[in-house]
């Protein structure tokens, strides 16, 4: 599995305790876009960099991180083909693979330690989409794109 992670000046230090929990799976590939240090930068264009990798498919998940994780999950689901869920809690990360299928993970440098982040992190990139009545749900979710037009 490829990942594309990012993150702004807010959450520079999750971002990188998540890319070693990302090093406990031998079969995924992580690709860092930044940022690197405590500079500010704006957290759309860390949004836009990893999110285009993944609707373009270079990228089969994303996560994304600010202080909150709230700024970044907007400016990623701005992104045709997004599914971005902000999630504070394992059950959470657990619920936005298996009903929502969703492609990015958003989280707060602020406002989540680096254990429960690290849980979470495993289970979204362990957890399945589960399919059935929920296709036709996420299917309705990217139909509202077009119609946005």
């Amino acid at each position: 599995m490829k990942i594309t992670i990012g993150s702004d000046h807010g959450a520079v230090a999750l971002k990188d305790e998540i890319k070693t929990v990302l090093g406990e799976f031998p079969d995924i590939e992580v690709t860092d876009v930044g940022t690197f240090g405590t500079d500010s930068v704006d957290y759309p264009d860390i949004a836009e960099k990893v999110c285009s990798a993944v609707s373009s498919g270079q990228a089969d998940r994303g996560i994304v991180l600010c202080g909150t994780g709230i700024g970044i999950s907007i400016a990623a689901n701005k992104i045709n083909g997004i599914r971005c869920a902000l999630a504070t809690d394992v059950y959470s990360a657990r619920m936005c693979r298996e009903h929502n299928n969703a492609n990015v993970l958003a989280l707060g440098g602020r406002v989540t330690g680096f254990g429960p982040a690290g849980e979470i992190v495993r289970v979204f990139v362990t957890t399945e989409f589960t399919g059935g009545r929920h296709a036709r749900r996420v299917e309705k979710i990217m139909a509202l794109e077009g119609k946005q037009k």
